[in-house]
This record gives structure tokens, sequence and C-alpha cells, in this order.
């Protein structure tokens, strides 16, 4: 008897399965919950990463001279391989600038989507304005 019932079962659950993909419905909603339906792994572990983590770095605005954009200037600690001290490293990005950031602002910039051949972050806050 608990043969037949465990044989109901299984045959129940394949069954709404396959009215649901018949139906048009996703296959996410057939599928058992312990199972992925999107590509990785079948934990679903990559589903639940959080996508609006987007980078964030703290710099200071060397140039103003574009409409609504700036260069941040990004300051870094790197260790020196071979004599381990610190040695500052700079990078500029190119930001969108709607704060209305000036030379010397301490500035918070964010990634976001390319905007023009060489912008694709954007101003977030000014941290600190310049003193004049």
């Amino acid at each position: 008897m608990a043969e037949e019932t465990k044989e109901e079962v299984t045959t129940t659950a394949d069954a709404s399965a396959a009215d649901a993909v018949k139906s048009g419905e996703g296959l996410a909603k057939a599928v058992g919950a312990g199972v992925d339906a999107q590509a990785g792994d079948a934990t679903g572990a990559e589903a639940g990463r959080s996508r609006n983590r987007r980078a964030e770095k703290v710099g200071v605005v060397a140039s103003d001279k574009m409409e609504k954009t700036c260069v941040v200037r990004v300051d870094r600690l790197v260790k020196h391989p071979k004599y381990r001290r610190y040695v500052r490293r700079t990078s500029k990005f190119m930001a969108h600038n709607e704060q209305g950031a000036g030379v010397g602002d301490k500035v918070r910039i964010v990634e976001t989507r390319p905007m023009s051949a060489h912008k694709r972050w954007r101003v977030v806050e000014i941290i600190q304005k310049a003193e004049k």
C-alpha cells in the first residue's frame, strides 16, 4: 500500500509539471524547490545574489571642464612586491556629473551602464566641497 501512494504522488507531480509547461507558465514554477531552473549550480546560489551591488569608489574631482562630465582621480595604496613599502597608485575615471561637483571636491562614484566611449561611472554624492 505504501508503494501505491508513492507512485500516485510522483505521477501527480509529473502531471502537474507537464500541465504547467503546456499552459505556458514558467518552468521554474513546475520544477521542485531545491532545483534552480536558471543556468548555474543546482543550489540556487547564483540566483540569490544581489544584482544591485555596484562598485563604489571615492575620489577627488580633477577636471570639470566638460558639460555634465568630470574626471575623478581615485588613489589606492599597493604594497610593492620587492621593497614591501606601500606605493600610491592613481586611476582616473570619467563620471556623469549631475550633482555639479567642481575641481577639488571629494565625491563618491558608482559604476553604471556605458554612457559614452569612456564614461561608465556616475557621481552619486559630493562628500566634501573643496576649500576656495
